[in-house]
């Protein structure tokens, strides 16, 4: 809880009330939080001891992940408030560039697991700001939701070691005729400009926005905080993996390219997030008060 990560644990003050959402959630299935770690508990050590021509699960691990597979009947979901899951913590002193407000140097974000919950602003996302001295009584005896929607939005716990980088905008954030030289520029040496130079794939803390990918650069008031419709600025960014095919020059070395058939969970994405159907959940920060609930948008 001392470290900056993913998927906690968070250094959360004992005294103060767990982040919960109220709202009401559609799941095709419902799966308990220990449920996940164990299923990938299971395959982990599976695909560790897996030989040519073995079967990957015994019949014991297989009972049990078919189990988990089916998972309970959405009938089940009590009503809310559900307990939220820790997303990221990022120290200031290892987010060097993160905007912080004048009181705090720790940031710690939460979501409802459900599919249905992690875009737009309210409850089911939310931030929080502290001073990490100011936290000495620590809670220990983390909440969390009975069942979860989607166990693709269960972070498997990392601790992150930032690197800077410099990027570049996406190409929908610029003017037609830039980005019309910038490609014929980037072609003459061999590179993508929105694989290789543009915005960096992978977790990512500020920067330039992700691309858009399913419409046009919304308008600016769609992404305006809606508590007091200050602008926004890129907050966090997280994908469903660290590169791709076309991002592959931004793999960090030491992480050499996967097997046809990559170990479980791999290092494309060793957070196990997958966003909806593989995509990257952007989200914007209040300019104005940085404590205002996030608006996110899904790419």
């Amino acid at each position: 809880m001392h470290d900056s990560s993913v998927g906690g644990p968070l250094l959360w003050p004992a005294g103060e009330a767990w982040a919960t959402c109220s709202q009401e959630h559609y799941a095709r299935r419902l799966n308990t939080p220990e449920e996940v770690r164990t299923l990938r508990r299971i395959l982990t050590r599976a695909w560790r001891r897996q030989k040519p021509g073995d079967a990957l699960l015994t019949q014991e691990e297989r009972v049990v992940v078919e189990r988990i597979h089916a998972g309970h009947a959405p009938r089940l979901l009590p009503t809310g408030p559900h307990p939220l899951m820790p997303v990221a913590q990022l120290y200031a002193r290892d987010v060097p560039d993160m905007t912080c407000p004048q009181d705090a140097d720790l940031l710690q974000v939460l979501w409802c697991p459900f599919d249905d919950a992690v875009e737009g602003c309210s409850e089911a996302v939310q931030v929080r700001w502290r001073r990490a001295a100011d936290v000495t009584d620590i809670l220990v005896a983390v909440p969390e939701p009975a069942y979860i929607g989607d166990d693709n939005l269960i972070p498997t716990p990392c601790v992150v070691h930032p690197e800077q980088v410099r990027e570049y905008p996406s190409a929908d954030e610029l003017e037609e005729e830039l980005w019309k030289r910038l490609y014929r520029w980037a072609e003459g040496k061999a590179l993508s400009y929105r694989g290789d130079l543009s915005g960096a794939p992978g977790w990512k803390a500020g920067g330039w926005p992700a691309p858009f990918t399913f419409w046009e650069p919304d308008e600016e008031d769609e992404r305006r905080c809606p508590t007091c419709q200050a602008p926004t600025s890129p907050l966090l960014t997280v994908p469903s993996g660290e590169w791709d095919g076309e991002s592959g020059s931004w793999r960090p070395a030491g992480d050499e390219p996967e097997a046809d058939v990559p170990p479980y969970p791999g290092n494309v994405n060793p957070t196990q997030v997958t966003v909806s159907r593989g995509y990257t959940l952007q989200f914007y920060g209040c300019t104005s008060d940085p404590r205002h609930l996030p608006v996110t948008v899904m790419q």
